[in-house]
């Protein structure tokens, strides 16, 4: 029987002056972002290792977590990209035969803070009415006031540019399974790997630049077409770097796919406005209906900021996908190129697997181009 480490009190401190008391999970410190849930069920790794998520504490709203352990073989990045984890009840012992560590082991691997056993309903209910707001979770022998000074002081996300702290250093190749028969440059503002696999699985060859690659090393590499991929921060921080990429791939009728804060940068590259969102959506059951086929997605997504729906939209794209709880945009393609982004996550390791269609609808678009 597995012996169950002994617990430690730590404490969230919302920068509005909430604070929870609980029990530490992890190692022990103190650490800090903008607080967002999520309301998956499953998939608690992949979103742990979403880049995406950099900067952030994360809520879960699934109350048991850590009950079929971790697996290598299901993260999305290297490292873990969370700043923190915020759960109301901890599984130790897991049942998955194809699990090769405990959640405890891979927090303590990954040097991940947590705090377990406070009620995350009243704290997601807090959220949805006030807005995403900082906070702080610690261990530390400090002052209930202290800890919610730190958070007030914590830097807030708008205005942040964090693609650099979660791409790689380099480019590098990927091969297309079977045939390859498309070349890709893929601009990584913290590309996730299962969308890789989804580009790779349909033909596409691969070539991952860095977020902040000279055009000149996209261009040397002469792609059949361009996908800009999710990320962490502000996109209104990003879209310079995008800039170059973007306007050499249209002039060049370079077909192109934006994922998340890709097409967040795609829309703000043709005039659009991308504004922060009061709470966002952050989770595995988002509906959007495709306005096309008016089939409804069940949909994965993590994003703070959206497109501003206005006149300038209609003038430079259609819109092709609308979320259902809110009616924000999710999908556009564009009139004076060729180009469409998606603002959640088609790929959706471990699921649900609606939108996968979408690889295909890029590929498409690469062979019309050819």
């Amino acid at each position: 029987m597995t012996n169950t480490p002994k617990q430690y009190s730590a404490r969230l401190a919302l920068s509005d002056g909430l604070i929870f008391y609980g029990h530490a999970i992890g190692v022990p410190g103190s650490v800090g972002g903008e607080c967002c849930f999520n309301t998956s069920m499953t998939g608690y790794q992949e979103i742990f290792t979403d880049p995406s998520y950099f900067g952030q504490l994360m809520v879960m709203t699934y109350p048991h977590i850590g009950n079929y352990g971790t697996s290598a073989e299901d993260d999305e990045a290297a490292k873990v990209m969370i700043s923190g984890l915020i759960i109301r009840s901890f599984t130790e012992r897991y049942s998955n035969p194809s699990a090769d560590a405990s959640l405890r082991e891979y927090m303590e691997t990954h040097q991940l803070t947590g705090i377990q056993g406070i009620d995350t309903r009243q704290l997601v209910k807090h959220i949805r009415e006030k807005g995403v707001m900082n906070a702080v979770i610690s261990t530390e022998n400090v002052s209930d006031e202290e800890l919610v000074a730190k958070a007030k002081e914590w830097p807030s996300m708008a205005g942040l540019e964090l693609s650099q702290h979660v791409t790689r250093t380099e480019a590098q190749s990927f091969p297309a399974e079977g045939e390859s028969v498309y070349k890709v440059a893929v601009m990584d503002y913290g590309v996730k790997k299962t969308i890789l696999d989804q580009l790779r699985a349909r033909g596409c060859s691969l070539r991952v630049f860095p977020a902040q690659a000279p055009l000149e090393d996209v261009k040397e590499w002469n792609p059949d077409g361009v996908f800009l991929s999710n990320g962490p921060g502000d996109p209104n921080a990003t879209a310079p770097f995008a800039a170059p990429i973007l306007e050499w791939a249209k002039k060049e009728s370079k077909p192109l796919f934006g994922i998340c804060l890709g097409h967040q940068l795609m829309a703000l590259s043709e005039g659009c406005a991308v504004d922060k969102m009061f709470v966002g959506h952050r989770g595995a059951n988002q509906p959007v209906q495709n306005l096309s086929t008016k089939l409804v997605e069940i949909t994965t997504q993590n994003h703070g900021f959206a497109v501003k729906e206005d006149a300038h939209i209609e003038k430079v794209a259609t819109v092709t996908h609308k979320n259902l709880n809110d009616g924000s945009i999710e999908g556009l393609r564009f009139k004076d190129f060729t180009g469409f982004c998606i603002q959640y996550h088609p790929e959706a390791s471990p699921g649900p697997h609606d939108s996968r269609y979408l690889f295909d609808e890029f590929v498409k678009d690469l062979a019309a181009s050819s």
